[in-house]
C-alpha cells in the first residue's frame, strides 16, 4: 500500500514524543519508546530478523531515551536521531498514518520492515 498522506504540522518533543498532524485534521502521536522499538531501517528490521530485540539492549534497564535531532526526508518520512547514537531509520509519513489508524505500529510497516504482523 503507498498511498499518499500530506502533512500538515509536525511537533517533536525530544524527551516524550512526537505528534503528527495530517491535512484532513487527523492527529496522530507517536510516543518515543514506540517510534525506537519500530524503527524500520536495516539494522532494525536485521535483528527483528534473527529473533532479536532491536531497542533496548539486552542487559539491564532501558537507557534514557530522547530525540536529538529530526528532521523531513524529501516529502515523505522523518528522519530521527537518537540519544543512543541510533539514525538510520527513516519513518514514511504513510507509515505513520496507517499506524495511528490502526492503533500499533504492526499495521505500519510492509512486510519488508520486519516488524511482526
Amino acid at each position: 500500500m503507498n498511498e499518499d498522506v500530506d502533512v500538515a504540522n509536525i511537533t517533536v518533543d525530544r524527551a516524550s514524543h512526537v505528534e503528527i498532524t495530517f491535512t484532513d485534521d487527523k492527529v496522530c502521536r507517536f510516543e518515543l519508546e514506540e517510534l525506537r522499538i519500530a524503527c524500520p531501517c536495516a539494522a532494525c528490521r536485521n535483528a527483528r530478523d534473527h529473533g532479536k530485540v532491536a531497542w533496548p539492549p539486552p542487559g539491564g534497564p532501558p537507557p534514557e531515551l530522547a530525540i536529538t535531532d529530526a528532521h523531513l526526508v524529501g516529502a515523505y518520512g522523518l528522519g530521527v536521531m537518537w540519544s543512543d547514537g541510533h539514525s538510520t531509520g527513516i519513518y514514511p509519513f504513510n507509515a505513520l498514518r496507517r499506524w495511528c489508524d490502526a492503533g500499533r505500529p504492526e499495521a505500519a510497516f510492509d512486510r519488508d520492515s520486519g516488524l511482526p504482523g
